[in-house]
């Protein structure tokens, strides 16, 4: 079903591999692609649960948007493991117009596929998704 707003179709992997995340914990994170020719989002690469933070940001290109979804594991002040499902649309300063304002019209809809996540972040650098960000929005 494409989106009315710029025609994205969701590829049915998206959804699968998030339930896995989600109910599973079968990967750490998920990094998804809009593939322009086909007008569809697709799963671009999928983080092992052993994998860490550093790994899941070194895999959004420096100059590329994506979508991400990051299975964020942590222990509260009371001393209480906890964990959340951390959205991040990844729009580099750097990437072109056209390729930002796709990613930003489909971002919605996209969202809307993945049911159960907790926490969303837009963020354009690095720093605006460090570990530190996470955890203030999580908590």
């Amino acid at each position: 079903m494409a989106n009315a707003a710029s025609g994205m179709a969701v590829h049915d992997d998206c959804k699968l591999k998030f339930l896995e995340l989600k109910a599973k914990r079968t990967y750490r994170f998920i990094v998804y692609k809009i593939e322009e020719k086909q007008k569809e989002v697709i799963v671009e690469k999928l983080g092992e649960p052993t994998e860490s933070y550093e790994d899941f940001s070194a895999s959004l290109p420096a100059n590329e948007c994506r979508y991400a979804v990051y299975d964020f594991d942590f222990v509260t002040e009371e001393n209480v493991p906890k964990s959340r499902i951390v959205f991040i649309a990844w729009s580099p300063d750097t990437s072109k117009v056209r390729s930002k304002m796709i990613y930003a019209s489909s971002k919605d809809r996209f969202k809307r596929e993945l049911d159960g996540i907790q926490v969303e972040l837009q963020a354009t650098d690095p720093t605006e998704m460090g570990l530190d960000v996470i955890k203030s929005r999580s908590t």
